[in-house]
């Protein structure tokens, strides 16, 4: 859909969604500002925080990013996302978890697909089971349950994704905020995939390195986010006649 982009020129719109994340949040800040790209528009979207991360970032970390973005009430990854999105200026767009399980400085990998060989990528995915030099090893369970959510992501969206579930999702801005997004909570991973094979999008998958928490360490999405996730991958693909792509 879209032509190759010159990395030195672009702007990259990082959204960060974020929820009590009070430990997290100025070290993934820095860690984003340290990945290496030149030009960068971080956008903090604060799904009402209530163990003082919205009160960090009303004082001076806040404004080390370009926008803060507050909601008024707990309403969703999907939902922060989509009001993220809105916000977004730049030619790319990338989620960005507040959780540091994730190394910003795999953008340099994701923005390939868009700058180099046909520069043709529409979205790029960075997958956790596409080995890189640096993988930490992570729970078997949790690992099985992604594994199976790409697996039937794949089967209804034609599609031949390894990680489906991953944060890590890059997009030409004019694609991400051209697709309505009605999941508020963890449904915006399969949501977001059925909807960029209907539109037909040029979809590139890449390694990336990944650090994962226990829920000890507060990771939060659980047992009856899979199920919602095996609902959205069935009600997007084939039980959603008001989207066409």
């Amino acid at each position: 859909m879209g032509a190759k982009m010159d990395k030195d020129s672009l702007t990259l719109s990082v959204i960060i969604p974020c929820y009590n994340e009070k430990n997290t949040i100025e070290r993934i800040i820095t860690e984003v500002k340290n990945s290496g790209i030149k030009n960068l528009e971080i956008i903090i979207v604060d799904d009402y925080s209530t163990d003082g991360t919205r009160e960090m970032l009303q004082t001076e970390i806040g404004k080390k990013v370009d926008k803060v973005l507050y909601h008024k009430k707990n309403m969703g990854k999907g939902a922060a996302l989509r009001h993220g999105f809105q916000a977004a200026t730049g030619d790319l767009v990338v989620v960005q978890d507040a959780d540091s399980e994730y190394d910003p400085k795999d953008y340099n990998v994701l923005i390939e697909p868009f700058v180099s060989g046909r520069g043709d990528a529409d979205v790029v995915y960075g997958s956790r089971y596409a080995r890189s030099e640096k993988y930490m090893i992570k729970r078997f369970y949790h690992s099985a349950g992604n594994k199976f959510l790409t697996f039937m992501s794949n089967l209804f969206s034609d599609l031949a994704l390894t990680d489906m579930e991953t944060c890590y999702k890059m997009f030409r801005r004019e694609v991400i905020q051209s697709i309505p997004i009605v999941e508020n909570r963890f449904g915006f991973e399969p949501e977001i995939t059925a909807k960029i094979a209907k539109k037909r999008c040029k979809v590139y998958e890449v390694p990336i390195s990944y650090y994962p928490r226990s829920y000890d360490e507060g990771k939060k999405i659980g047992v009856r986010d899979g199920f919602r996730a095996i609902y959205c991958i069935l009600k997007y693909n084939l039980f959603d006649p008001g989207y066409k792509g």
